[in-house]
Formats: structure tokens, sequence, C-alpha cells
């Protein structure tokens, strides 16, 4: 079977392209190479070959600062799980 191959057209942000380019470089590598390499990864794992999730937002943060200073007891089964659901609501 012969190996062919297709181009790929992506928009980025232009300083987002140059300080990845910038870094592609110091490793060795072009931008081609790089998304060769990605969607190697993509296809190995099936599925991103790295964690995606959210920034932590105010909310989360306001619940995690309470919970360390101690305003809510922090829980390790479900008995002390009410103490956070209250100050939740």
């Amino acid at each position: 079977m012969e190996n062919t191959t297709s181009a790929i057209s992506v928009q980025v942000d232009s300083q987002d392209k140059e300080m990845a380019n910038d870094i592609l470089k110091s490793l060795g590598l072009n931008m081609s190479t790089y998304v060769n390499m990605a969607i190697k990864q993509l296809l190995y794992t099936n599925g991103l070959p790295f964690e995606v999730k959210n920034k932590e937002n105010n909310y989360t943060t306001n619940i995690n600062d309470k919970i360390k200073d101690k305003s809510v007891n922090n829980y390790n089964d479900y008995t002390t799980m009410p103490n956070l659901v209250d100050f939740i609501k």
C-alpha cells in the first residue's frame, strides 16, 4: 500500500505560531513534524495525549479556600460530606 500525504491548513494566532516555531526549532523540529507527531500520538492513545481541563474558576477556588481555612470541614466519607453540601447551597 502506498503512503500518501494530505495537507492541513489551520488558523492560529501569529504570536503563538512564532513562539511555537522557536520552541520547535530549539528541539530540532519544525511545525510539520510536530503536527505529524501529535497526530500519531492521537491515534496511538485513541484520544488526546494530554489532559484537557478548565482552569480553576472562582467558585472552585472559593470552596478550596474555605476547606483550607477550616470554614468548611474537609470530608473523607459520606458522613462528613453534608457540611460541605450545606456550604455550597
